[in-house]
């Protein structure tokens, strides 16, 4: 049986797909903050904690909570452009990406990070997406994969200085740990060799 092209069950193009998704998440961000603002940033506590038992939630929702509108625009730029090119190569592997990124620099954080503080925000993400884009290529041999990781280190690269100790308030452990988990999400989703 055909379908026609513009019926209800005709498929989008990925790019579109990956755009509404991505686009879908930074409005998610913005409204969470409208919420946290008018509930005077009482959001912000259920960052990731390290070590503590209330800072494990913080795993999951750090990444959506901010400290205020400059730290949400700050991140949403970045995460639009790199969040659609990580999902753009395909909507699944981009998510499964992205979760790897979230876990990984949420539990890192909680590990490692410095007693008594409370990390929150989406740049761990951002930096995972940034570093992931940036080696994919690399990892299977794509020379247009790679062409874009260069593109996007030219442009987004100076931002892997924030991986290193620097600005108090700043969660450079964050950085760290969502870059990391980029290379580890790079891995996890590299196409296999077909024998």
């Amino acid at each position: 049986m055909t379908r026609r092209a513009g019926g209800p069950h005709a498929t989008r193009p990925t790019w579109q797909t990956a755009g509404a998704t991505v686009v879908g998440f930074v409005v998610v961000l913005w409204a969470i903050e409208v919420v946290d603002t008018v509930a005077s940033h009482r959001l912000d506590q259920y960052g990731v904690r390290p070590r503590t038992d209330e800072g494990l939630l913080g795993i999951v929702v750090a990444p959506l909570l901010h400290s205020g509108w400059t730290h949400l625009e700050a991140n949403s730029v970045p995460a639009l452009v790199l969040g659609f090119l990580v999902l753009v190569t395909g909507l699944r592997r981009g998510l499964i990406a992205t979760a790897v990124i979230w876990v990984f620099c949420g539990v890192g954080v909680w590990l490692l990070g410095p007693a008594h503080t409370n990390h929150i925000g989406a740049s761990g993400l951002v930096f995972g997406w940034l570093v992931l884009v940036m080696i994919r290529g690399f990892l299977a041999r794509h020379v247009g994969e790679i062409a874009l990781g260069v593109a996007v280190f030219v442009v987004y690269g100076s931002l892997l200085w924030g991986v290193l100790p620097g600005e108090p308030g700043i969660s450079w452990q964050g950085h760290l740990f969502g870059a990391l988990g980029g290379v580890v999400a790079a891995v996890v989703t590299r196409p296999r060799a077909r024998h």
